[in-house]
């Protein structure tokens, strides 16, 4: 029996030749080559030159090496960059997907963030503009029919940490001040519980902030808890699932206020993409013509507003009961069509096919993919990671068209079903094979039973019937 050593001599010197080398996980190294192909590292570099030094100063993260890192997050579901720098570092198959050996020591997670701080927002829109036309090159986007849905994302703040935007005041500390103003010269917590409880309006954005991410807002979850956090809005292609705009935004901003930023970004963006004649063939000839929401972006301007734009809307409406239009025609008439449209058979589909979509491109980026919780604070730290996220959600689509999985789990699963279905196609044929058998055995019996009857019949003595007729 062999036993741990409980110390050990390390060595001087290592023959590289038995070093462990890694054959390399088929999924990423089809990735890499599909990167290669449509020259990923040479668009990077190029777009990241104007932004490192001319000078040869201490070694700098590569730009291919730096996205390649945030795609790991969604792609290994890697919700902080400490954890994408840990698990790059610890698997032999990832630092040859980033191109580093066994000898060289990976990126650190301070270098990972001070190359996101310092590399601007505009070139991480250009990275997912890029992805984009990638996926409409491979026939993965049309961008006529969108879907528009919104969720929220728990932000790397704590609520008792909340000030006073006007003074800086620490929430426990105003308490006691109201407590005192009140006439409790020494405020117990109970006392500060019971005189916090009879406030209206306690948690008002407008008089609150986190000194270190006053971005983040108070809201309540969608498990109901109440706290500082952001809201993220997809935009989606419904024929395709590729997302064609992401946008962070306030928590506390109503989806009827958000509605228009998100479909301005998602025009912008096909408009980048229709640059590559490529992807323009691919592409709709009425990009934008029509989108589809739930109930919470349903208002008399949100409908009038698309209407003049010439886009078709399929939003679900509320019930709101009777309508007094008090003479606006326009609203009337916007409402009304919209009302017709989800009525009807086509109009019920898309909202199908909406809270489908939508919901999944929520449940790869932020369940699996890790980002339901950010870990930065900032909206434009976390639209950086999150525009990788997405862009590596885009490039899923294009894997799982090409390789038949989006993820390398997704791989690992689909060769197990592979597996599972060639083990269960083989029981299945042995039980044919077995019922064939008998059922030949069956009538092979009953036809010499039959033979019997007939010769017993006929009594001729002298016919022997055998039994392998």
């Amino acid at each position: 029996m062999g036993k741990k050593r409980q110390s050990q001599q390390e060595e001087m010197w290592i023959d590289t030749r038995c070093l462990p080398k890694a054959p390399g996980h088929p999924f990423y190294l089809r990735l890499n080559e599909i990167l290669r192909q449509h020259g990923f590292d040479d668009f990077v570099e190029g777009l990241c030159a104007p932004h490192y030094a001319e000078r040869l100063g201490r070694p700098s993260l590569p730009p291919g090496v730096y996205f390649r890192l945030l795609m790991l997050g969604y792609f290994e579901g890697v919700d902080s960059e400490r954890g994408i720098a840990w698990r790059v570092a610890d698997s032999l198959t990832l630092r040859a997907f980033l191109g580093y050996e066994i000898t060289e020591p990976t990126p650190d997670h301070s270098t990972l963030a001070k190359t996101r701080v310092r590399l601007p927002v505009e070139l991480h829109q250009e990275v997912f503009n890029w992805m984009l036309a990638l996926s409409a090159k491979e026939g993965l986007l049309k961008g006529k029919t969108v879907g528009v849905d919104a969720t929220t994302l728990e932000a790397n703040a704590a609520l008792r940490s909340i000030v006073r935007r006007d003074t800086g005041v620490a929430y426990r500390e105003f308490l006691e001040q109201l407590a005192k103003a009140s006439g409790i010269e020494t405020p117990t917590r109970e006392d500060l519980v019971k005189l916090d409880k009879k406030r209206p309006k306690k948690g008002s954005n407008d008089d609150w902030q986190h000194p270190h991410d006053p971005d983040a807002r108070i809201t309540k979850m969608k498990d109901g808890r109440t706290h500082l956090a952001h809201k993220v809005e997809h935009t989606v292609d419904l024929d395709t699932q590729a997302i064609i705009a992401v946008q962070i935004c306030g928590a506390d901003e109503g989806d009827t206020a958000t509605l228009g930023w998100s479909l301005l970004q998602a025009d912008w963006n096909l408009t980048a993409v229709a640059e590559d004649p490529q992807a323009r063939r691919r592409l709709s000839a009425t990009c934008l013509a029509e989108v589809v929401t739930d109930k919470g972006y349903h208002s008399n301007d949100t409908l009038k507003s698309l209407s003049a734009a010439g886009i078709r809307t399929h939003l679900s409406e509320p019930n709101r009961g009777r309508r007094k239009w008090r003479g606006d025609d326009a609203a009337q008439a916007a409402v009304y069509a919209n009302r017709r449209r989800i009525r009807s058979a086509r109009g019920k589909a898309l909202q199908r096919r909406r809270a489908e979509v939508n919901e999944r491109s929520f449940a790869h980026m932020l369940e699996t993919g890790g980002m339901r919780r950010v870990h930065l604070r900032g909206r434009t730290n976390i639209y950086k990671r999150m525009c990788i996220h997405a862009a590596a959600f885009n490039l899923s689509l294009v894997m799982r068209k090409i390789v038949g999985a989006g993820t390398p789990r997704g791989l690992h699963g689909l060769d197990r079903t592979l597996e599972w279905l060639r083990q269960w196609l083989k029981r299945h044929l042995e039980g044919v094979a077995a019922r064939a058998a008998s059922v030949c055995l069956n009538l092979r019996f009953q036809v010499l039973m039959r033979l019997r009857q007939v010769n017993r019949y006929l009594q001729f003595p002298n016919v022997a019937l055998s039994t392998d007729c």
